[in-house]
């Protein structure tokens, strides 16, 4: 199975652990645990396939995305940021 079949296996799970309310799939929170996901997956690959440079990029284009949502949840809502750093163990020493 690849990155993406195991990606999408998992998305709903994930929703459903970081969700908000019933019907949120699009908070900061949620994409951000999405996003990690889909890293973790996409390293794997890489670890194998150490030659494919398009999906390097695809990883450090979602890198950046995560980076992003993170530097926005912790300005808007510092409680949710630490809670879901936290829960997937992020480091967080270069967001400001």
């Amino acid at each position: 199975m690849g990155p993406a079949q195991e990606f999408k296996s998992n998305k709903v799970s994930i929703i459903e652990s970081y969700q908000k309310h019933g019907t949120d799939c699009g908070s900061a929170a949620v994409q951000i645990a999405l996003l990690t996901n889909h890293i973790l997956a996409l390293s794997e690959h890489l670890k194998a396939h150490k030659k494919d440079n398009h999906l390097r990029h695809s990883l450090l284009k979602k890198v950046g995305r995560r980076r992003r949502l993170l530097k926005y949840l912790k300005h808007s809502d510092f409680d949710a940021f630490s809670d879901i750093t936290k829960r997937l163990d992020i480091k967080t020493h270069g967001i400001h």
